[in-house]
């Protein structure tokens, strides 16, 4: 028992460094939506990059891309739990697999930014729009930080601990191996 205290107090530092990451997330993703509301709304489509962004505000009632519009109770709940297990995960794992809890940081600081509109606007404001590919769902900065969070755990997954892929001989356990 000792030992795991020990492991557990040696992950704190590494900790705080993964929930900085998430608040940052959150706050870039909070000012970017708050600049969107402020110089966006009503304005239409403003070309932004030519040929590669326009800025357009959207009040996105759904989950990914509008899908099951008017459901945000169901949103929150399911973003609530995700990111208190992956709190637990990305405690637990803090020290250890540090690409792997960058990742997850990413995933739960855009979950969090989503979460944060749906219950104080009742809606996530969307603003950024390909404009090389206008039926490209417009987003927001908290959906470029899940989106490149679970790039991120894939490629860890696939690529970098390819422990999960082995198979555990008899006689180990899933920790053996202090990875």
């Amino acid at each position: 028992m000792p030992f795991q205290k020990e492991k557990l107090k040696r992950s704190v530092p590494y900790f705080l460094l993964w929930a900085a990451i998430a608040v940052f997330g959150v706050i870039l993703d909070q000012i970017t939506k708050s600049i969107a509301v402020d110089s966006l709304k009503g304005e239409g489509v403003k070309k932004f990059i030519p040929y590669v962004f326009d800025l357009v505000y959207v009040e996105n009632r759904g989950a990914a891309w509008g899908m099951f519009a008017d459901n945000r109770w169901v949103f929150m709940s399911i973003s609530t739990v995700a990111v208190i297990l992956m709190t637990g995960v990305l405690f637990v794992y803090a020290r250890e697999h540090k690409m792997f809890c960058i990742s997850l940081a990413m995933v739960i600081s855009g979950g969090i930014g989503n979460m944060i509109d749906r219950v104080s606007n009742g809606y996530v404001v969307d603003f950024l729009r390909f404009a090389f590919y206008p039926d490209f769902p417009v987003f927001n900065v908290a959906d470029i930080f899940v989106t490149c969070g679970c790039a991120l755990l894939a490629i860890y997954v696939l690529f970098v601990d390819k422990t999960i892929f082995k198979e555990k001989k008899d006689g180990e356990c899933d920790n053996a191996k202090d990875r």
